[in-house]
């Protein structure tokens, strides 16, 4: 375990001072799924629990949440599921192996809709504030605290049983238009609902996933999930905000939906819009493919690309996707390890 460093206000902390703009001494480094099943300590952790069943124990998902620290990582993020709102809603959701998260009746009818509580009581999912205020006091201000939520358009995709097969949510949407709208209105309202109360808790970051939007066309991106990202963010303001949406086609939109944090995947070439968006904070973009497949060396390689590329300065090194579960111990140190020698030779 590396030494604890002193303690420090979240104003001070290097991912969160990026994030927000500010000048750093290096880019900092955290990584979507670095807690996982990647990890052979976490998968001994896991060992003969379900995933909510783990994910809803507040001692595990701490340990859980924080096993990456050993790493050297610059960020902890909590463990749990972006499901975990819609359950709090009243929608239960099973994790299917090789399907992911099914909800036990999907939605499909206005009446569906109405029985979903747009403001559920924080005792609904009170085990994510108490991981919050654990994982806050284990740390003792050595790291922040990122959170997070599914964007509407990618929570309401598993809401209606269709997650990523957006032939089948286009499908939903067009037969059943008013209930797919008021869907995602009650989904956002519950989002704002639910990251103000971590962010109130004591939250230092947040995250919002939308990982299936980079799919829609241009039209569908502005009604489905844009209009939506804008709301939230300009609700929860308090901490900086950050979008994910997988390999997004729509950085125009991107850059002016409120995010402090645009996150970028292998299809974006961040030098070039590190010029273009001079405003904006980017983070990213690392191949996960190359943390999976790559040797150390070509994972240390493509990750002091990736600090050149951002200029060290308003970047937040980052994975294109999240760690997947096939990708070496090795790589993610050598990830590490490069991420903090910065631009140093």
């Amino acid at each position: 375990m590396m030494s604890a460093s002193p303690a420090k206000t979240a104003a001070e902390h290097l991912l969160v001072r990026a994030a927000r703009g500010e000048r750093v001494e290096r880019p900092p480094v955290w990584a979507m799924r670095q807690a996982g099943r990647w990890d052979p300590e976490f998968n001994r952790l896991r060992e003969g629990h379900s995933f909510y069943e783990f994910s809803e124990n507040v001692d595990l998902a701490a340990q859980a949440s924080l096993l990456p620290r050993r790493f050297g990582v610059d960020a902890i993020i909590l463990f749990y599921d972006i499901t975990t709102l819609t359950v709090a809603m009243g929608l239960p959701f099973t994790l299917a192996p090789k399907i992911g998260p099914v909800p036990d009746k999907p939605i499909r009818t206005a009446a569906d809709v109405a029985r979903l509580d747009p403001r559920p009581n924080p005792e609904r999912f009170r085990h994510i504030v108490d991981l919050l205020t654990r994982v806050k006091r284990e740390l003792k201000g050595e790291l922040p605290v990122i959170v997070f939520a599914g964007a509407p358009f990618t929570l309401a995709t598993y809401c209606i049983g269709t997650g990523k097969n957006l032939v089948a949510t286009r499908r939903f949407a067009q037969e059943n238009e008013a209930v797919w709208e008021s869907l995602l209105d009650r989904v956002a309202e519950a989002t704002v609902h639910f990251l103000g109360t971590l962010v109130n808790e004591g939250a230092d970051v947040y995250q919002l996933f939308d990982s299936w939007a980079g799919g829609l066309e241009n039209a569908e991106y502005q009604q489905w999930a844009h209009r939506y990202h804008r709301q939230i963010f300009s609700s929860v303001t308090e901490v900086p905000r950050v979008l994910f949406v997988k390999e997004c086609p729509f950085l125009e939109l991107a850059a002016t939906c409120g995010a402090d944090v645009v996150s970028l995947g292998v299809t974006h070439d961040l030098a070039a819009l590190r010029s273009r968006y001079p405003q904006l904070v980017f983070q990213g973009n690392v191949d996960e493919k190359v943390m999976r497949t790559g040797t150390p060396e070509q994972v240390a390689d493509a990750t002091r690309r990736c600090i050149m590329a951002g200029g060290g300065q308003r970047h937040i090194v980052n994975l294109s996707h999240g760690m997947n579960r096939d990708a070496p111990v090795e790589n993610f140190e050598a990830y590490i390890e490069a991420a903090k020698q910065g631009l140093r030779p």
